[in-house]
């Protein structure tokens, strides 16, 4: 049983409370808001830290992996300068997308996962880059390291799907995809976002 003081009656705000993962840039801790079986979009609230429904989903591509974001980690100036057809980060949690390859049906969950690559994405001028990740326990995608060591069909699934889920008959898809990085781009992508998330919180403190 754990001693007294080790741990909070309170539950930590999600965004805030939660570490960015064992070993960041390489390891993180992802907290799931969506999974391939949703049909609505889910989203954690900034404010409150309990998750809200964003929107349905508006066209009938679902979420190939399970899908949400890194505690402590914010897109800003510096995942802006990253992306250099961008006009400013997305000002959210840096997104990430983990494989795996048992299906993991549940949202508001936390995974411990290894970074392999990136997926830029440009979406209405803002930078909202998708980290490509798998889960360390994985028996079959845990061991692997790189985004080139991944099945291409999985890679280009999750291309897909970001290139053209906000796409709708009518309408201009404002959602630009810059192109797929490894491991290395991709975690100059979450240094960046943990520094933004860092001068988020010392301009708020002031």
């Amino acid at each position: 049983m754990a001693a007294a003081g080790d741990f909070s009656p309170f539950r930590p705000h999600p965004w805030h409370g939660l570490s960015t993962g064992q070993s960041p840039p390489s390891l993180l801790r992802a907290f799931i808001e969506v999974t391939p079986s949703d049909t609505m979009k889910y989203e954690i609230d900034k404010q409150s830290g309990y998750m809200r429904l964003d929107r349905p989903q508006r066209s009938s591509s679902l979420p190939p992996t399970p899908y949400g974001f890194v505690p402590r980690t914010y897109c800003g100036a510096r995942v802006c300068a990253l992306s250099p057809t961008s006009t400013k980060g997305d000002e959210d949690p840096l997104d990430i997308c983990v494989i795996a390859e048992q299906p993991i049906d549940r949202g508001e969950v936390l995974l411990d996962a290894r970074v392999v690559g990136v997926v830029q994405m440009i979406d209405g001028g803002e930078a909202d880059d998708k980290i490509i990740a798998v889960l360390v326990s994985d028996p079959v995608y845990g061991a692997v390291t790189d985004v080139s060591e991944l099945p291409k069909a999985v890679v280009a699934r999750l291309v897909h799907y970001f290139s053209s889920y906000k796409s709708m008959p009518g309408e201009t898809n404002k959602v630009v995809i810059g192109g797929t990085f490894g491991r290395a781009r991709a975690e100059t992508v979450v240094r960046a976002a943990m520094e933004d998330y860092d001068a988020l919180i010392a301009t708020l403190s002031h």
